[in-house]
């Protein structure tokens, strides 16, 4: 049988020329997804990198590679995990994935994700490869859906699904004592969009939150939890403190708005005890904070006690 002219011509198509295209498709596809493969040898801790890996951590190709200098480039938190995954692999022969936060050579932020697997000959472990990827764009992706998910988008403070979720780990971890949850509610402010604007509102909530979170900077968590309402969870907090703070906190939000009119705030506190639900530390917060408005507004019910009386605060405009 007489071979075709054109599959003759492939089968005698120099080797070299297959290495060499190969490399060079490899090299593009490794640009375009700004992946990298790399290798270290055991025990000597002997780096080897492609040129992208170079490049993900703002290197020059070619550049001495010391494992210590490198691993000094990532973040304390991802450096830990690295090592603890890592070792974890060599011990048990295996493999694993990891995303990381690294500051590069030349300051910048970056995250790559790494993935390992551990080589053995007779059983011992001779090197650890596999491939880093920059997916700086994905986390930073992930991070904004998770920020727009969880924050105020006009104040920039936790919202109420971020507060309840706060609320519901730290009632459900068992007895919740020396927690307290204070919830504050603006007096006045419908006079502002009613008269002003809601253009206006809007200036100030960023303003009632910019005030909160300083009369609050203690505080485990200062949210804003529905128009005009707050909330500032604190914990580990004695009663001393936590009044201090509520008392702070009200005379802050006092002031006067514009055209004569003065906001204030109305707050209401209540305290965790063993086997409090976050529904009834809400419920309990949300009375006080009523109680507050019925009696006067501009004060402060602390703990929610029948017998508890109102305190005024005056007005500073």
């Amino acid at each position: 049988m007489r071979s075709h002219p054109e599959i003759s011509g492939v089968d005698r198509l120099d080797p070299s020329y297959d290495v060499h295209h190969l490399k060079k498709v490899f090299d593009r596809c490794s640009k375009a997804a700004r992946i990298g493969v790399w290798e270290c040898s055991l025990p000597d801790e002997r780096l080897s990198w492609t040129d992208m890996v170079y490049e993900l951590f703002d290197l020059q190709p070619g550049t001495p590679l010391v494992r210590d200098d490198i691993v000094a480039l990532y973040s304390p938190e991802a450096s830990r995990e690295l090592t603890r995954l890592r070792n974890a692999a060599i011990e048990q022969r295996g493999s694993f994935s990891l995303d990381a936060e690294i500051i590069t050579c030349k300051g910048n932020r970056r995250w790559i994700r790494i993935t390992a697997t551990v080589e053995c000959e007779n059983d011992i472990p001779v090197r650890i490869f596999g491939l880093k990827q920059d997916v700086t764009a994905e986390v930073m992706m992930l991070h904004e859906i998770r920020r727009r998910a969880d924050f105020d988008h006009l104040t920039g403070l936790p919202n109420r699904f971020r507060f309840q979720e706060r609320l519901d780990t730290l009632c459900g971890s068992g007895p919740a004592t020396n927690t307290a949850l204070l919830l504050i509610d603006l007096d006045g402010f419908k006079r502002v969009n009613d008269t002003l604007g809601h253009r206006m509102g809007d200036t100030c909530l960023v303003e009632v939150a910019r005030r909160l979170t300083g009369a609050a900077e203690h505080a485990d968590l200062v949210a804003r939890i529905g128009g005009d309402e707050f909330a500032v969870i604190y914990t580990e907090a004695s009663v001393g403190d936590v009044d201090h703070a509520a008392s702070r906190i009200a005379q802050e939000m006092q002031w006067n708005a514009r055209d004569g009119i003065v906001l204030g705030a109305s707050v209401g506190i209540a305290w965790a005890v063993p086997g409090t639900t976050s529904a009834s530390l809400y419920e309990e917060a949300d009375k006080a904070m009523y109680r507050a408005k019925t009696q006067g507004r501009a004060r402060l019910v602390p703990h929610c006690s029948a017998v508890d009386e109102p305190q005024p605060f005056t007005s500073a405009g």
